[in-house]
Order: structure tokens, then C-alpha cells, then sequence
């Protein structure tokens, strides 16, 4: 999928910024960067299971959002309207996708994702 990378960072992103933190199963993560600790944010998919949230990485881990809200140990999740703290990220590999709904997990598995973030909220 990473050949999609351009055109969601550059296209779409802006674009769901406006409605992402309003609809289900969408979310903008706010988080601060390792070096700069300018605040950024990044829409994405979220799939919350009571007190955690999961986010599948569909561009794999090393991406920058995923080694920031690491190294800043959590990040801020606005979903639904509402503004969650996000705490103890926790990287995972789950190749049968048992964290996600099943009709997200059969796109996933199409596209062989397997590595997941998982946070709880504080």
C-alpha cells in the first residue's frame, strides 16, 4: 500500500481533517514530534475495544507518526467529537487481524497488513 503514501499525506489527509474527529470509526491523532516537537495531526482509522484503541498500520511501523506517539509514550485522539488522552503505546503483530471488525480485517489481510498500535486511554 505504500504506493497510496503520496497521495494521503498530500490529497486526503487535508481533506478528512475537516470531518475525521466527527465520524465513527475515524479519528485525528495529535501528537508531537521526536525531534522538532512541533504538534501534528493525522487522521486515521481507530477501532476502539472498551478501554483500548487500536490503529492498524497499513504503512507498516517505521512511518514518523508511529515512532513519534512511541517515543512520546501517547498522543491525543479526537473521535466521535470528543477528545480522548491516549497512553502506553504498544506495538503489535496480529497476521489474523483479531483486533479490527471482520470486514476491515479481510482488506487488510488482502493487503498482508499485520502490524497494529494499541493504546489505552488514560
Amino acid at each position: 500500500m505504500s504506493f497510496l503514501r503520496p497521495f494521503t499525506t498530500r490529497v486526503f489527509n487535508p481533506l478528512s481533517r475537516r470531518v475525521a474527529g466527527w465520524l465513527p470509526g475515524f479519528g485525528i491523532l495529535t501528537y508531537p514530534g521526536r525531534k522538532s516537537r512541533r504538534r501534528y495531526r493525522t487522521p486515521l482509522n481507530v477501532f476502539r475495544r472498551g478501554n483500548l484503541f487500536v490503529f492498524a498500520l497499513t504503512y507498516g511501523s517505521e512511518v514518523n507518526w508511529v515512532q513519534n506517539v512511541l517515543a512520546a509514550g501517547g498522543c491525543e485522539l479526537r473521535t466521535r467529537g470528543r477528545d480522548v488522552r491516549l497512553v502506553d503505546p504498544e506495538l503489535l503483530v496480529d497476521p489474523a487481524g483479531r483486533l479490527v471488525p471482520f470486514p476491515v480485517r479481510v482488506f487488510l489481510r488482502a493487503n498482508r497488513v499485520t502490524e497494529y498500535l494499541r493504546l489505552r486511554a488514560a
